[in-house]
């Protein structure tokens, strides 16, 4: 026997990888046949939609915007430093004297300052960045629900188109065994030819539209992969969930008492009022022009010059004479002559000597600024005024689709049952007119009428029973409750 030790370290491997991909294989097949529920598309598209993430965006930098305005309130505190040379004739600003040879100096120097006053310009920055932080969540929630509701509709469209294409397929199955009948019959010289030519187009009609639906079915598919980003939709299926066959019920609330739960809970509502108070808070701040402002300010600083120099030693040369006594025989008045020798005081010790601290009060009163803070208040006025429109237009709005969704939900449920009944009725009379077919008492031309009336009353109720699922989850949705089929 061969021993597994002795073996290249390749082939060791392979019993290694050929699990791996036994096991990606698995996984792989496993996510292809994930079921998806209603819920789990909904949960998807908030975690992966790029609108969402790009609305999000919006928050986190309204969330910079407050921060940067809180922090506009603290004291200011700003530090520089310099190092540089001078060559030629300048003055010292610490010696005050010419210095014509190369110059090194060096400058460090603190600065703060902070508003004590300055009309609440700061405070209304604050309070107008908090809600617009706000403002920009609610909006976040807005295009959540935007993005719900529409992949729900979309994902009744697939459930619609399934049952479309099943109910034509049965349809589909009867004319072929229809077909099969009436040729026998043919053959056997019970019916005429033309029965049997008649009922085979109506076969290939029939044919063509389970085509059509089948081609349905697969556009609501990509519909809906396509909202939730998926970049490939095969083996994607969705959770049949079981609808209730009389209707879902009505909620018990009327279009009033659901707008006004809808106008203290709805999101866009909410993003509208909050921005009809920054508009408020904008007016504020453009007030505080008017206003005058009082500031703190300090400062220090201090710095290094080549050209400070200090006394280092000295020695008497000789004697100078000064001048001559008043005297018949003058007699001169001598002083000694001395030599100084200097040096460049030290780096450290200018840093100590020269030393700066200031402290002070600025007082700013706007007596004329061309205008600017009157066409401030102007626009800010204008601003105000346009939000409580946009907020009024919100409400007006909110009102017409809530009004519009019971109206369309009840008008569903009643078109809904009177097509169940129209249908009851066209299935026994489409029985009795194919026994009748069977037996020859009636042409085939009366048989495909027939059957085509059922056929159509299929689609009317499928098409009323999801209207009225939709129409009902919007309303739920007004209601404040989750988006579900359930």
């Amino acid at each position: 026997m061969i021993s597994t030790l002795n073996l290249h370290p390749a082939l060791r491997l392979r019993p290694v990888l050929s699990l791996l991909f036994l096991l990606g294989a698995w996984l792989a097949i496993a996510q292809e046949k994930k079921v998806w529920s209603l819920e789990d598309c909904i949960a998807y598209a908030m975690e992966n939609n790029l609108q969402v993430r790009k609305q999000a965006l919006a928050v986190d930098l309204a969330e910079q915007n407050l921060l940067e305005s809180r922090a506009a309130m603290l004291p200011t505190l700003n530090g520089n430093a310099s190092h540089g040379y001078n060559w030629g004739r300048t003055i010292d600003r610490f010696t005050n004297d010419f210095a014509t040879e190369r110059v090194q100096f060096n400058n460090f120097y603190l600065s703060s300052g902070v508003y004590l006053f300055n009309g609440f310009r700061l405070l209304n920055t604050v309070k107008k960045s908090r809600v617009d932080l706000l403002a920009s969540r609610y909006d976040v929630d807005k295009m959540r629900d935007d993005i719900s509701l529409g992949i729900a509709m979309a994902y009744l469209n697939i459930l619609f188109a399934e049952e479309q294409l099943s109910n034509i397929r049965n349809q589909a199955e009867i004319t072929r065994q229809q077909v099969e009948r009436t040729r026998k019959l043919v053959e056997a010289g019970t019916l005429a030819r033309g029965s049997l030519l008649t009922i085979e187009a109506q076969q290939a009609q029939e044919e063509k539209q389970v085509v059509d639906a089948e081609n349905l079915l697969e556009m609501s598919y990509l519909t809906l992969t396509q909202m939730l980003d998926l970049q490939d939709f095969q083996g994607f299926s969705i959770q049949k969930p079981a609808l209730a066959g009389e209707g879902r019920p009505l909620p018990a609330e009327g279009a009033e008492a659901i707008y006004t739960y809808a106008l203290e809970h709805q999101p866009a509502i909410k993003a509208a009022e909050l921005r009809l108070e920054s508009a408020d808070r904008d007016l504020a701040i453009a007030r505080s022009i008017h206003s005058p402002s009082l500031a703190v300010q300090g400062s220090w600083g201090t710095g290094y010059s080549g050209a400070s120099k200090q006394l280092k030693d000295f020695q008497v040369t000789g004697i100078d004479t000064l001048g001559f006594t008043i005297e018949a025989s003058p007699v001169p008045v001598g002083v000694p002559a001395f030599e100084y020798s200097y040096e460049k005081i030290p780096f450290r010790d200018q840093i100590d000597q020269n030393n700066n601290t200031t402290l002070g009060f600025y007082l700013t009163v706007p007596i004329f600024n061309g205008f600017q803070a009157r066409s401030a208040m102007q626009r800010a006025r204008i601003g105000l005024q346009n939000a409580e429109y946009d907020l009024q237009l919100q409400k007006n709005q909110l009102f017409k689709d809530i009004q519009q969704s019971h109206a369309d939900a009840q008008a569903s449920l009643k078109r809904w049952k009177a097509a169940l009944t129209s249908r009851n009725a066209l299935e026994e009379s489409f029985s009795y007119t194919e026994q009748r077919f069977n037996v020859g008492m009636v042409t085939s031309v009366e048989y495909n009428d027939a059957k085509n009336k059922l056929a159509q009353s299929g689609s009317e109720v499928l098409q009323a029973k999801y209207e009225h699922i939709f129409r009902t989850t919007i309303l739920d949705y007004y209601l404040g409750k989750p988006i579900s089929l359930k």
